[in-house]
């Protein structure tokens, strides 16, 4: 009986959320889009008042050499830039607090976020942490608890995967405790984002498999999910199609500009309509193997995504169906199509040699994976079918080795 009444509030909780969404200030980032685009940035950051940056990273994408050509741009320019390269794969709260010093220190005047999530993720909060020097990371966890415009923010993204660079998120990693939360305010959706397929030609193939499921996961997810509008159901629809169509091109073939630069694109579209219309349980428990494994976010969505629309079983066939439909995909009825659909994103990962499970996942962790997943998704997200303990539990259970 309780569990009932839960499940009525977390829908009307939902259906109001949802509803007062279309009054809120939604925007996307004003982009650069094209081969070489990033040597056109420096100089773009320049003509919006902006003389002194700060450059978050991470040390592999500087040691190989990706920043080169902006640096040597910002030289031109006359921009200045600080660099920040301690982001981890899940950026901690160290990690944003020792960027938000030197911001601070060297009196920056905007952020430029280049990599991949873990890196806008880290500029977005540090961001917020300048923003809000009284307020901690921990204090802003949760949704709408910043509220304060952030220093101008420029995002580059090397990978094709999260679409962070038009998302309202930022997530987190406690290191005391492992766990892995995430910060959402529409104030940290980027001003401004570079779209440079050139950055991701040089992904190895298993980032380039993995960072695109990640983008598929955010299109199932926001498309779905419950309450969502027309326009990011157009969106995701968008996205699945793009990946369904480029994600095994670059993955053979890494120099394919053009559809790398399509990968960015569905990227984009995923993030712009999950940002929307929200994310689901395969994020809230993909973030719990990140906190407490390290795992990296698209290896876990890859794995968790057909397991988790398998689990919600009829409740997603018409959804699903429709996505099959719109990649080519035939069957008699909405529960083939549906199922076609789920087997083809196996055959995808198959193909590109992911893992099918984790053989990982520590009994005496499932409980607490339980809890922070509920507490992340209920009762915010607006999936199709409402999980309690017994559900969450029936699927960590088949996503183990």
């Amino acid at each position: 009986m309780l569990w009932t009444l839960k499940k009525l509030w977390y829908r009307v909780f939902q259906f109001v959320l949802t509803s007062c969404m279309y009054l809120m200030p939604w925007r996307q980032p004003e982009l650069l889009s094209g081969p070489g685009s990033i040597k056109k940035l420096p100089s773009f950051i320049k003509s919006k008042g902006v003389n002194r940056v700060l450059i978050v990273t991470d040390s592999v994408l500087r040691k190989l050499g990706l920043l080169d050509s902006f640096f040597a741009a910002c030289d031109e320019a006359g921009l200045e830039g600080i660099v920040y390269d301690g982001v981890e794969p899940n950026p901690s709260i160290e990690n944003i607090e020792a960027a938000r010093k030197l911001y601070v220190d060297h009196q920056c005047e905007g952020i430029v976020a280049f990599g991949g999530g873990s890196s806008m993720d880290c500029a977005k909060a540090a961001g917020a942490r300048v923003v809000k020097p009284r307020q901690s990371v921990a204090q802003m966890g949760g949704t709408l608890r910043v509220l304060k415009k952030l220093p101008p923010l420029f995002a580059v993204p090397t990978t094709a995967g999260t679409g962070s660079e038009t998302t309202i998120a930022a997530v987190v990693t406690d290191r005391a405790t492992h766990h892995k939360y995430a910060v959402q305010d529409l104030c940290l959706i980027p001003r401004y984002a570079v779209l440079d397929p050139e950055l991701t030609v040089g992904l190895p193939p298993h980032i380039t498999s993995t960072t695109g499921m990640d983008a598929l996961t955010h299109a199932v997810e926001a498309y779905t999910n419950l309450f969502a509008p027309k326009s990011t159901d157009k969106l995701a629809v968008e996205a699945v199609k793009l990946i369904f169509e480029n994600l095994e091109k670059v993955y053979k073939d890494g120099s394919d500009v053009t559809a790398r630069y399509n990968m960015q694109l569905a990227a984009f579209y995923g993030g712009a309509a999950f940002t929307r219309a929200c994310a689901g349980y395969v994020h809230g428990v993909a973030h719990t193997l990140g906190g407490l494994y390290g795992t990296p976010h698209g290896l876990a969505h890859a794995v968790i995504l057909p397991y988790v629309m398998e689990h919600f079983g009829p409740a997603v066939y018409y959804k699903l169906a429709r996505l099959a439909e719109a990649v080519g995909i035939n069957g008699k009825d909405d529960e083939e199509k549906a199922k076609a659909f789920l087997r083809e994103i196996r055959r995808m990962n198959a193909d590109m040699k992911i893992q099918e499970k984790f053989d990982f996942i520590q009994d005496k962790d499932i409980p607490q994976m339980i809890q922070w997943a509920m507490k992340e998704a209920n009762p915010i997200y607006p999936v199709p079918v409402l999980w309690h303990e017994p559900e969450f539990t029936a699927l960590i259970q088949d996503i183990r080795a």
